[in-house]
C-alpha cells in the first residue's frame, strides 16, 4: 500500500468542502478507484455524516479524491465533497 501526501492546494480546498484528512486518506486506501482526466487517477468514498452542512441535514457524505502517483507514493491534487 502507498502512502499519501496531500498537497497545499488540496489541504485548503478540504477545509472549505468540508472533508477531515483522515477521510481523505481512507478514501485513498480503500475507496473505488477510477481513471480520471490527464493520466490522473479518482478515489471514491461514502461515509456516514447524519449532520448539518450549509443549513441542511445530509445522512452522507461522499469524497471524490483525485490523485497522481509520484515517487511511491499518492498525491493527493484535490477533494470534492458531495452531500446527500
Amino acid at each position: 500500500m502507498l502512502d499519501v501526501a496531500i498537497e497545499p492546494h488540496a489541504r485548503e480546498r478540504m477545509a472549505e468542502r468540508g472533508a477531515a484528512e483522515d477521510e481523505v486518506i481512507a478514501t485513498v486506501r480503500s475507496g473505488e478507484q477510477f481513471p480520471a482526466k490527464f493520466g490522473r487517477t479518482g478515489f471514491r468514498r461514502n461515509f456516514p455524516f447524519d449532520d448539518v452542512w450549509r443549513g441542511r441535514r445530509y445522512a452522507t457524505k461522499q469524497l471524490e479524491v483525485f490523485a497522481v502517483e509520484e515517487d511511491g507514493r499518492w498525491v493527493v491534487i484535490t477533494v470534492i465533497a458531495r452531500f446527500f
